[in-house]
C-alpha cells in the first residue's frame, strides 16, 4: 500500500526531471548567445525631454549624421610637420578601403566587412598637428549606428574596428617614424566591451567555483552540494534564455552590467532558496518516514517565504522601470526575469529531483526518521538564547554601531566617474587619453556642441570664450577645407572645445555653466556632446534614486505587511533593513576611497545598491519571521523567536555567504561600477546575515514581545500563550 500511495509523486518527480531537461535543451544555446543582444551606447540612455537629446534632434535636421557620430582618436607622436601631416591626412583617406583584421593584422573568420562600412560619411577624417609640433592628432569619426551591431561571427563590431584602426596606424606610424596611440570615447567603449567578454566566460566559471565549495563547506558531502548547484545553473540558463528573446526582439534593454549582474542574481538566489528548501527537508526527515511526505511538508513550509522574498526583489527590481534612464530601466525586467526563474527553478526540479535521490544524497550526515535534529543545539541556539536573555543590551549595541557606520555615507561621492575612471585596470585607450593630455586639449576631437542661431553666434561665442576651460570656439563647417560656418535654416552648430576630457568631471562641472551663458543670449539655442550627455546623465540618476527609492519602501512595507498580517513588524524590519543600507554605504565610503582609491562612485550606485541591498536583506528577515510566525502560534512570541533563530540560523547565513561570495566575483571585471556594487551588496549581505537579522532583529522581538504582531489576532493569542 505504501508503494502504490508514493506511485505517483514519484511518476510526478520523473516527469518534471525529463521536463526540465527537454527546456534546458532549448535554453541552453539561448543562453550562449546572450552577450549578443547588449547595447552598450551610454548616449542612448537619456530621457527624450532631457536637452542632450533635444540638441540631438535639432543637429538631425542641420547635418543628418551629427547625433550618429562615434569619435576615435589617433595621436601620433613625433614631428608635425607639414608635410607630415599632409601624409597623415592622406592616410586617413585611404583607411575606409582596408578589411577588419585583429591587433596582428590577420583578417577575421567569418567577417569581410571594411572599414568603410563604419565610418560616418557626414564626418571628414582630419589630423592636425599639436601646437608645439611634436605630435598629430587624427580624428576617426565612426557611425554609433553601424558600430553598434554584431559581425557575422556574432561578436560586436566596435571592438573588431578598434583593433583595426590600432593595426593600420601603428603600420603607417612605423613607416613615417611615428609611434602612434588610439583613444577617443569609441576606443574606451571598445575596450569596456573587451572587459564585458569575459562575463560567459571567467564570470560565470568563478561564480559557479565559489558556490560550489562553500555548498561543499556547508553540507559536508560529496554530492548533496551538486543538486542546489545544477538547479540554480538550470535556472539561469532559464533566465538567459528569456531575457535574450526578449531583448532580441527590443522589448527589454540588455547591457553588459545587466547581464554580469543577472548572471551573480540568479545564481545567488537560486542557490539561497535551493538552501532553505533543502535545510527544511532534512528537518521534515527526522519527523517524517516517507521521504515523500517529508518533501511535501517541506515545500509547504518554505513555498510562501521563497515565493514572498523572490516577488519582494522582482517588484522592486521592476520598479525600475520608473527610471528615466533607460540602462536604469532595462537592469529591472532583466533581474525581476532572472529571480522569477530562480523561484520557479527551485519550487519544481529541485524537490524533484532530491526524492529521486533519497536520503543517501545527505551522506555522511544523513537525517533518519526518529533521530535528533542537530540543529536545535550548537551556535545558533547559544545566539538565541542570549539575545532572549538580554535583549536591550544587543539591540542597543548593534543599533549604535550601524548609526556610527551610517554617519560616513556623507562622505560618499555619487556624482559619476568619466569613462576612463570605469577601469579597475587601466586600459590601452585610457593610457592613451593620458598622454593625449600633454599634448592636445582633453575635448580636442570631441567638442562641447551648440545648437543657436547664426545671429546668436557671435554673441555667444564671445561668451564662451571668456569662461574659464574653454579652450577655443569655431563653427562647424562643410568640410576641412572651408573655412565659412554651415548655416541650415538660419541656425549654425559652434563647437567649444574644453581643456579637460569630455568625459571627465571637471567638464561635467562645465556644463550648467555653459548652458547659463548660452540661455542667457538666445534660451533656444541647445548645448549637446559628450561632457553634455554625462552630465544630463548624473541628473536623471539623481531624478531616479529620488523617485524610485521611495516607492520600492512602501511597495515592500506592503508585501512584509501582507505576509506577516502586522503592521509593526513590517515596518521594525523595514527600518533595520534601511539602517543597515546605510551603514553599509559608510563603509563603502570608507572602503572605495582610502582602500580601493577609486575616483569616486558611478551616479547609478545608490539606487542599484539600494534595490539589490534592501530586497535582499529583506528576504533573510523574511525568512526568519515566517518561521517566527510560524512558532509563535504554538509556543507565543518570544520562545518562537528562540525557536525561529536556532532552526534558521545556520541555513540563513549560509545564504547570506552564498549570495555575499556570489556578488563579490563581481569584482573580477574590470570595471569600478560592478566591483563598487559587487562589493555593496556582499559586505551589506553579510551585515544583514550575522548581524540584523542573527542579533538585532531577535532582541527587537524579545523587547517588544507579541505586541510585534499588532493588529493581527496573534498579538492577543501570543499574550496568552506567553
Amino acid at each position: 500500500m505504501s508503494a502504490q500511495k508514493h506511485r505517483k509523486p514519484l511518476w510526478i518527480a520523473i516527469v518534471l526531471v525529463l521536463g526540465w531537461f527537454m527546456v534546458s535543451g532549448v535554453t541552453g544555446p539561448l543562453f550562449g548567445e546572450l552577450s549578443t543582444v547588449q547595447k552598450n551606447d551610454n548616449s542612448k540612455f537619456l530621457p527624450s525631454s532631457a536637452e542632450t537629446e533635444r540638441f540631438n534632434v535639432a543637429a538631425a535636421a542641420f547635418n543628418s549624421g551629427a547625433n550618429k557620430s562615434l569619435p576615435e582618436l589617433v595621436l601620433f607622436i613625433g614631428d608635425a610637420t607639414p608635410a607630415n601631416v599632409a601624409a597623415t591626412n592622406a592616410f586617413l583617406q585611404t583607411i575606409g578601403s582596408q578589411p577588419l583584421v585583429d591587433l596582428q593584422g590577420k583578417s577575421i573568420p567569418q567577417v569581410s566587412a571594411k572599414l568603410s562600412d563604419f565610418l560616418d560619411p557626414n564626418s571628414p577624417l582630419v589630423a592636425f598637428p599639436s601646437k608645439d609640433g611634436k605630435a598629430i592628432l587624427a580624428s576617426v569619426p565612426f557611425n554609433a549606428d553601424q558600430t553598434g551591431v554584431n559581425l557575422a561571427n556574432k561578436k560586436p563590431a566596435l571592438p573588431a574596428v578598434t583593433d583595426s584602426i590600432r593595426y593600420y596606424s601603428s603600420q603607417f606610424a612605423a613607416k613615417s617614424g611615428f609611434t602612434s596611440h588610439v583613444t577617443g570615447i569609441a576606443a574606451i567603449l571598445s575596450d569596456l566591451f573587451g572587459a564585458f567578454g569575459s562575463l560567459d566566460s571567467s564570470l560565470l566559471l568563478t561564480t559557479g567555483l565559489v558556490v560550489a565549495l562553500i555548498l561543499i563547506v556547508v553540507y559536508r558531502s560529496p554530492v548533496l552540494w551538486i543538486l542546489p548547484l545544477f538547479s540554480a545553473g538550470i535556472a539561469l540558463t532559464f533566465a538567459g534564455a528569456v531575457v535574450y528573446e526578449l531583448a532580441k526582439h527590443n522589448v527589454i534593454a540588455l547591457d553588459g552590467a545587466s547581464q554580469g549582474i543577472l548572471s551573480v542574481l540568479v545564481l545567488g538566489a537560486a542557490t539561497d532558496y535551493a538552501l532553505l528548501l533543502i535545510a527544511r527537508y532534512r528537518e521534515e526527515l527526522h519527523h517524517v518516514e516517507s521521504r515523500f511526505d517529508a518533501m511535501a511538508n517541506a515545500w509547504r513550509g518554505v513555498v510562501e517565504p521563497i515565493v514572498a522574498s523572490g516577488s519582494t526583489v522582482a517588484i522592486s527590481l521592476l520598479l525600475l522601470l520608473l527610471a528615466s534612464l533607460s540602462n536604469n530601466r532595462g537592469l529591472g525586467p532583466v533581474g525581476a526575469v532572472g529571480i522569477a526563474c530562480a523561484v520557479i527553478t527551485i519550487l519544481t526540479l529541485l524537490p524533484a529531483v532530491l526524492v529521486l535521490f533519497g536520503r543517501w544524497v545527505f551522506w555522511p550526515r544523513i537525517p533518519r526518521f526518529g533521530s535528533e535534529d542537530e540543529k536545535l543545539a550548537g551556535l545558533w541556539s547559544k545566539v538565541a538564547h542570549a539575545t532572549a536573555n538580554k535583549p536591550r543590551r544587543y539591540w542597543l549595541s548593534t543599533g549604535l554601531l550601524l548609526v556610527v557606520l551610517a554617519t560616513f555615507v556623507m562622505t560618499l561621492h555619487p556624482n559619476g566617474i568619466s569613462t576612463a575612471q570605469s577601469f579597475t585596470k587601466v586600459p590601452d585607450s585610457v593610457k592613451a587619453q593620458n598622454l593625449a593630455l600633454k599634448y592636445f586639449s582633453g575635448g580636442e576631437g570631441q567638442p562641447t556642441e551648440i545648437w543657436t542661431t547664426e545671429s546668436a553666434a557671435p554673441a555667444i561665442t564671445a561668451k564662451l570664450k571668456s569662461i574659464s576651460g574653454v579652450a577655443s570656439v569655431v563653427p562647424a563647417t562643410d568640410g576641412p577645407a572651408s573655412t565659412s560656418p554651415k548655416v541650415v535654416n538660419g541656425h549654425v552648430i559652434l563647437n567649444a572645445t574644453l581643456v579637460p576630457t569630455p568625459d571627465s568631471n571637471e567638464a561635467k562641472s562645465m556644463i550648467p555653466g555653459i548652458r547659463a551663458a548660452v540661455h542667457a543670449i538666445d534660451g533656444a539655442s541647445l548645448v549637446g556632446g559628450t561632457s553634455a550627455v554625462y552630465y544630463d546623465t548624473a541628473k536623471a540618476a539623481g531624478r531616479d534614486q529620488r523617485v524610485i527609492i521611495p516607492v520600492v519602501l512602501i511597495v515592500i512595507a506592503i508585501i512584509l505587511g501582507l505576509l506577516l498580517r502586522s503592521v509593526f513588524a513590517s515596518l521594525m524590519l523595514l527600518v533595520t533593513v534601511v539602517l543597515s543600507y546605510l551603514a553599509t554605504l559608510g563603509v563603502c565610503a570608507i572602503v572605495f576611497h582610502h582602500i580601493f582609491h577609486f575616483a569616486g562612485e558611478d551616479s547609478g550606485f545608490p539606487l542599484f545598491a539600494f534595490i539589490f541591498l534592501v530586497a535582499l536583506g529583506i528576504d533573510y528577515n523574511i525568512f526568519l519571521m515566517t518561521r517566527v510566525r510560524e512558532e509563535a502560534k504554538k509556543f507565543g512570541t518570544r520562545v518562537g523567536m528562540t525557536r525561529g533563530v536556532t532552526v534558521t540560523g545556520g541555513v540563513i547565513t549560509s545564504a547570506g555567504i552564498v549570495l555575499a561570495a556570489t556578488f563579490t566575483v563581481l569584482g573580477i571585471l574590470p570595471l569600478v561600477f560592478l566591483a563598487e556594487i559587487g562589493f555593496s551588496v556582499a559586505f551589506g549581505v553579510l551585515l544583514d546575515t550575522l548581524l540584523v537579522r542573527s542579533i538585532l532583529v531577535p532582541a527587537l522581538v524579545h523587547q517588544f514581545g507579541s505586541k510585534i504582531w499588532w493588529p493581527s489576532k496573534l498579538q492577543d493569542e501570543a499574550v496568552q500563550s506567553n
